[in-house]
């Protein structure tokens, strides 16, 4: 458990937001969130990260601070993706429960209670489902759906709608989950190691009215690949003998079994066998094998190095912007 993990919340609600060139829509957010969380009547904090915007997004929000002592602003120095905004909010969090959402006012602020209701039913993560989602179907929506399917299929936590980024988390799961490449999406299943319990309820989904989307097809193609990274993290992160070592075995075993059956061919029946492809095979697959042993050790030690080492983030942080304490206090 890391350091971030030994500390205790001592909020009622972080709510974090990744925000990339949105200058047209963070006032309206900001204003709806507090709207929405201050008739809750709990303690909570607003966690607005700055992901190198380029467009006036961080001066706004500089502006926005001065009016919000709930509201703290962290800027990054370039533009290092929506997995670093999430993980940056993730670690500055000091609520009980977290919950995300995108900045696009696509997502609606006024279903965040439906999503602390159903946490108050013992769940550890609620993920929003766009049931009517809002995007076009050849771009956004048929990507979504044969990714959210192989998703479900790959790492047996089954949900419609991975990629709503409407979602509340417990500060233990937060805490103890380490995003890369865009593996914020995969945070239900990076956190089903731990046990947790997850559900999905419906949330209302809005077209995007200002701005520009930042996503394609290129980023379901990323996903993918990310998808293999999960697979192997939830499977084999502690154990890659295990993977590597199946697959050196097989490949050593068969190219023994080759190499068996022609020593009986030239031994025995007293043939030739140097023309013969099955002897080129035998050899490839025993080479082969010995590689994907020597991998597996050579994984078992990076793996002792990696949890023995300190943590290194996936963002560099240029600011933080919060109101003075004194002002938070009165």
């Amino acid at each position: 458990m890391d350091s971030q993990s030994r500390t205790v919340p001592d909020l009622d609600l972080s709510v974090v937001i990744p925000i990339y060139n949105e200058v047209e829509n963070v006032a309206e957010l900001h204003s709806r969130l507090r709207t929405v969380l201050d008739e809750l009547g709990l303690s909570y904090e607003i966690i607005a990260v700055d992901d190198g915007s380029t467009d006036g997004t961080g001066k706004l929000l500089r502006s926005l601070v001065a009016e919000d002592p709930h509201l703290k602003v962290v800027r990054f120095r370039r533009n290092f993706g929506q997995t670093a905004g999430f993980a940056a909010g993730f670690d500055l969090a000091r609520g009980q429960t977290v919950i995300t959402i995108d900045a696009d006012l696509q997502n609606d602020p006024a279903d965040i209670p439906l999503l602390l209701d159903k946490m108050a039913e013992g769940y550890d993560v609620v993920s929003g489902w766009r049931l009517h989602r809002q995007d076009p179907f050849i771009t956004r929506k048929l990507p979504s759906m044969i990714a959210n399917r192989l998703i479900s299929w790959v790492t047996g936590v089954h949900l419609h709608d991975y990629g709503c980024s409407l979602k509340a988390y417990d500060w233990y799961v937060v805490k103890n989950v380490r995003l890369y490449g865009e593996l914020h999406r995969f945070i239900p299943a990076l956190a089903s190691y731990m046990g947790v319990r997850v559900a999905e309820i419906p949330v209302r989904h809005y077209p995007r009215q200002r701005g520009k989307s930042k996503y394609g097809i290129s980023r379901t193609l990323r996903v993918i690949l990310d998808l293999l990274t999960v697979r192997f993290l939830l499977s084999y992160s502690a154990r890659p003998m295990q993977l590597f070592g199946l697959l050196g075995l097989g490949a050593f075993g068969g190219g023994f079994i080759i190499a068996a059956y022609l020593s009986v061919v030239k031994l025995v029946l007293k043939r030739s066998i140097g023309d013969r492809p099955l002897l080129l095979l035998a050899i490839l697959l025993i080479m082969v094998g010995i590689q994907l042993l020597t991998m597996g050790l050579l994984g078992e030690l990076v793996v002792r190095t990696y949890h023995e080492t300190q943590d290194k983030t996936i963002y560099v942080i240029r600011e933080i912007i919060e109101a003075p304490q004194s002002h938070k206090e009165g």
